[in-house]
């Protein structure tokens, strides 16, 4: 490490400090060892010792060293911090290619000057590259670890001029802030190719801080020159963690003081990225009037927070964004223009800078198969590893791929802004390094001052001449004011929608600093997209008028211009402009949409809409295929398989269904008194004679592989006639069941005006909810009775057991009514009716497919199995 000048306070305190904080840095020299006073070569505690190793991600030597540091990755992830033993360094996520073509920008000028015969010819220049990590920590390890020279190498002392003479950084102003005050006592200049916070112009607190970028002075202005424009009055502020978003939301707030524009809020990203405190802020956005929301953040926050932003799917917010982010090109993608297409913003100075296309693309593994960064570069673009790492996902690649147009991330140089910043500071260096190197005692800006030489060259040196710098770089003068200000000029960047879909940054103005007050903004409005792809202006006041429909509600706190138009409630109406309060409607009546006026109620029912015509659909469907079975049945009912499953019953069964079937029909149409009392009693007594037939084929199948021996005459009590009597009995009592209730209460038609207030549901009510219940639970207990006598018949022998479909018939039928009832108690209106015919007509098909289906099938498709001697030869085995 260099020796600083004798000016310099606080050395030996901060050369302490490198090693402390682990850094990279080296412990300073100690006395000699007593015990050997004559002993001139160094000791062992003699040399400079390096506590912690920071590798630069790239370096290359040279007479005069610069040092570079660039947000390589834009996010982090915390150290566990428990004090109990040495934490490990901060964890770096989030490959940034756009921050990486900065760091390759600082190289490709580096090689230029060093190659030229007109700005250093006897001299060079070295590199020397960190990776702030886009985060202050970061970025004083980084500046401590530049400090140590070109190398991490051991040197036998700390003497000596330092081979760093200034450093281009940081992105980030609390970066550049942190980066400043470690630079400040050796006094080695910095100059910041993106730290606009107005703080870092106070020559007091930072003098060795330049900048290529214009304060955040200037850009507040700007915006608020834009938000007066546009009369946008009722605006969102929206900042990042950091000092850059405080005092630029501090500077604009000054300059809106009395102009009429008021801040609807003011929220911040936390510097530590929080999913949930981010989420509230997008609740915050979609909830206020404002829309229009200014933002000052930087890239690496607004990254994750656009992405939640974006999963919200909210639309309808014009942007205006701060440079920091305004030029990102980690947004062009296709899936952000939805969310972010027509922000408009105050992008730096574009610029040309020659060869870098052709430079970029010379970065690849195989010329730096060792450094990591080109292998997350080729990850980021590509999805691959070169050198795949443990744990890697990636499939791996050679690094011989191409760098392509859209990889724009990283190969975007048709108008480079921040790289451009990046390749004028370096030249500021090597312009101020030559005036400094060809000055003479007694002349020149400083005529007090001592001049360099070339083997004795102090950074604080180079720092008076940066102050008197001028030169031109693509037509533009390039120069530094007395705070280290550069002059201030920003062009209009709009994001429109390219022609595949993606985003493009097209300039439709510019602000130029140096023109009168209230003629620095220039914008072509004609060229502007707004948001959502609007040609109009998007409008954002503090309130306007309130329209027919709404009523003004005064804000607690803020002044009586500024208050909300609130919707009338549901069922309330206003006719007038500015209405103080809205009028309920009576009784029978609803407000219309726009709460203007009071309509009648609609009055909603099943009827023959999509949903009635398609369960009507299915009813008689279901009606046809059973009578299209009962006709196949009666045409082949002298036929084995016919016969031996019980005809008459397998009759009962059908025209009971197509009863089942019909029946559903009942519930479609504006209910009557007469339809009312049919649907329960009609599905209920239907439904009960099906049951009863299968529950009676079941008793038979159960009986007739159960008597064994010769002796036994259980089959005598289950012939035709006692099946009959079985049938009539069951159904009998599902008929008195329903008589009681018609009789007792009945179910009647009613208007349901508290489930939708705007509507008049017009339903049947059950009567007696207890006889509705008593007559599904009877449907249900011979279901269930049907049930576990068919499943304990299902393993009896025989080529066709019926009572294997027996049991998955009913299995069915008790699943499709169980789910029923909760579905049937939680559909509101016509919905109720709908569950419930679907549950009719789900339970008929059921019943209708596993009893009938495998017959019909053998009946149709295999009548060779439909023998006598088919079904006894089975029997048999």
């Amino acid at each position: 490490m260099h020796q600083p000048p004798k000016e310099a306070p606080g050395t030996a305190v901060l050369t302490g400090f490198l090693a402390e904080s682990g850094g990279g840095g080296y412990w300073g020299t100690v006395p000699p060892s007593p015990h050997d006073p004559t002993d001139s070569s160094p000791s062992p505690t003699d040399v400079c010792s390096l506590q912690s190793s920071f590798e630069p991600a790239f370096v290359a030597g040279g007479d005069y060293i610069i040092g570079g540091i660039f947000p390589l990755h834009y996010n982090q992830e915390m150290p566990d911090l428990n004090c109990t033993y040495k934490p490990p360094a901060v964890k770096c996520n989030g490959f940034d290619p756009r921050a990486f073509r900065w760091a390759q920008t600082l190289r490709l000028a580096v090689e230029q000057i060093n190659q030229s015969k007109k700005l250093l010819p006897r001299h060079t220049l070295g590199y020397k590259i960190f990776d702030s990590c886009a985060y202050p920590l970061t970025g004083q390890r980084a500046a401590l670890a530049v400090l140590n020279g070109p190398g991490e190498t051991r040197s036998p002392t700390c003497t000596g001029a330092s081979p760093l003479l200034a450093v281009i950084g940081e992105s980030g102003s609390a970066q550049s802030i942190v980066v400043s005050r470690i630079l400040q006592p050796f006094r080695i200049p910095m100059i910041s190719y993106f730290s606009s916070c107005a703080c870092l112009s106070d020559r007091r607190k930072y003098p060795n801080f330049f900048r290529v970028i214009p304060n955040d002075d200037y850009q507040v202005k700007a915006i608020a020159q834009l938000l007066l424009r546009f009369r946008w009055t009722w605006v969102g502020l929206l900042r990042g963690d950091h000092e850059y978003g405080r005092f630029a939301v501090q500077g604009l707030l000054r300059e809106l003081r009395g102009t009429g524009v008021c801040v609807a809020y003011r929220e911040m990203i936390p510097l530590l990225y929080s999913h949930h405190r981010a989420l509230e802020i997008i609740e915050v956005m979609r909830s206020s009037k404002a829309k229009v929301v200014v933002v000052f953040s930087a890239e690496g926050e607004m990254t994750p927070f656009l992405r939640d932003y974006m999963e919200q799917n909210i639309t309808g917010i014009q942007w205006v964004a701060s440079e920091a982010w305004v030029t990102a090109s980690v947004f062009t993608g296709s899936e952000y223009y939805p969310y972010l297409g027509g922000t408009i913003g105050f992008g730096v100075k574009e610029g040309s800078i020659p060869g870098l296309r052709d430079y970029l693309r010379t970065v690849s593994p195989q010329r730096y198969p060792s450094n990591p960064l080109v292998q997350e570069l080729w990850e980021a673009l590509y999805g691959c590893s070169p050198s795949p790492r443990f744990g890697s996902s990636l499939p791996p690649c050679s690094g011989k791929e191409s760098l392509l147009e859209q990889h724009s991330a990283y190969m975007n140089t048709s108008s480079p802004r921040v790289a451009y910043n990046v390749y004028k500071a370096v030249y500021a260096i090597a312009h101020s390094l030559k005036n400094l190197l060809l000055c003479r005692p007694g002349y020149g800006p400083f005529r007090n001052s001592s001049c360099a030489h070339s083997n004795n060259t102090h950074p604080w040196q180079l720092q008076h001449y940066l102050q008197e710098v001028a030169f031109a770089s693509d037509g533009e003068e390039v120069n530094f004011d007395l705070k280290g200000d550069p002059i201030p000029y920003y062009d209009v960047i709009n994001w429109q929608r390219g022609t595949g879909g993606n985003i493009e940054f097209v300039n439709v103005g510019l602000f130029d600093g140096n023109k009168a007050e209230g003629q620095e903004l220039l914008i072509q409005e004609e060229r502007i997209t707004w948001a959502g792809h609007q040609s109009e202006v998007v409008a954002s006041v503090c309130s306007a008028s309130c329209p027919p429909g709404s009523r003004k509600a005064v804000r607690r706190g803020e002044p009586v211009c500024c208050f909300d138009c609130v919707p009338c409630d549901s069922g309330k109406i206003s006719n007038q402009t500015d209405s103080i309060d809205c009028t309920a409607c009576p009784r029978d009546f609803w407000s219309n949409t726009e709460r203007t006026a009071c309509i009648p109620k609609k009055v909603e029912f099943l009827t023959h809409d999509s949903l009635g015509i398609a369960l009507t659909a299915v009813a008689a469907s279901g009606g046809c295929l059973t009578a299209a079975v009962l006709a196949v049945f009666l045409y082949h009912r002298n036929t084995p398989i016919v016969r031996v499953n019980n005809s008459e019953l397998s009759f009962f069964i059908l025209i009971s269904l197509t009863l089942c079937f019909l029946c559903a029909l009942v519930f479609i149409g504006e209910p009557t008194p007469w339809s009312c009392m049919l649907r329960h009693t009609a599905f209920s007594i239907t439904f009960s004679l099906c049951i009863s037939c299968i529950l009676g084929k079941t008793l038979v199948v159960l009986a007739a592989f159960t008597a064994t021996k010769p002796g036994d005459n259980i089959m005598k009590w289950l012939r035709p006639r006692q099946q009959r009597t079985i049938i009539f009995s069951c159904t009998l009592l599902q008929v008195v069941i329903c008589t009681a209730w018609l009789i007792d209460v009945p179910p009647f038609p009613s208007r349901n005006t508290q489930c939708e207030r705007s509507k008049i549901i017009m339903e049947c009510s059950v009567g007696s909810s207890l006889a509705f219940w008593c007559v599904l639970g009877y449907i249900g207990l011979l279901a269930c009775l049907c049930f576990v006598l068919a499943f304990l018949a299902r393993k009896l022998p025989g080529n066709f057991n019926e009572a294997k479909f027996i049991t998955f018939s009913m299995l069915i039928f008790c699943a499709v009514w169980v789910a029923f009832i909760p579905a049937y108690i939680s559909s509101p209106g016509k919905y109720a009716d709908a569950v419930e015919t679907f549950a009719i007509l789900a339970s008929s098909f059921g019943l209708l497919f596993c009893l009938f289906a495998p017959k019909c099938y053998i009946i149709l498709m295999k009548p060779e199995k439909n023998t006598k001697q088919h079904l006894m030869g089975k029997q048999k085995k």
